[in-house]
């Protein structure tokens, strides 16, 4: 069960980093969410209310089943996974947020594979 007062604070830092961060159809947001076990990356677009491409442990050929390997280095998989799922679909600029987590270990291992698969933030 989660600690419900860290929760709350993640949630207040969620809504203050929302107030500035805002995916437009030119520059999509990229949203992270990390569980225990896992990661997840989204890209969507707040003009459309649409989620353009998505990413996480549990896709194919990445997480437990497919590449072996620690949170930090599955994370920047996802990222790169993530990169390439955008260069596809044309997405080069995108903005970046962290959904209230602090920024290190596995959220800023998926922004630098995101980097690395030629995203820029």
């Amino acid at each position: 069960m989660a600690n419900k007062r860290r929760d709350s604070a993640r949630l207040r830092r969620k809504v203050r980093v929302r107030k500035k961060v805002v995916g437009t159809d030119s520059r999509p947001r990229v949203c992270v969410f990390r569980s225990n076990k896992h990661i997840y990356a989204q890209v969507i677009s707040d003009d459309q209310g649409k989620t353009l491409a998505t990413v996480s442990t549990l896709s194919d050929g990445l997480g437990p089943s497919g590449k072996k390997g620690k949170g930090v280095e599955v994370a920047k998989l996802v990222g790169l996974a993530l990169a390439k799922l955008c260069m596809e679909k044309n997405i080069t600029q995108v903005i970046f947020d962290r959904n209230g987590f602090l920024f290190h270990g596995r959220v800023k291992a998926v922004a630098d594979g995101a980097r690395e698969g030629g995203l820029k933030f």
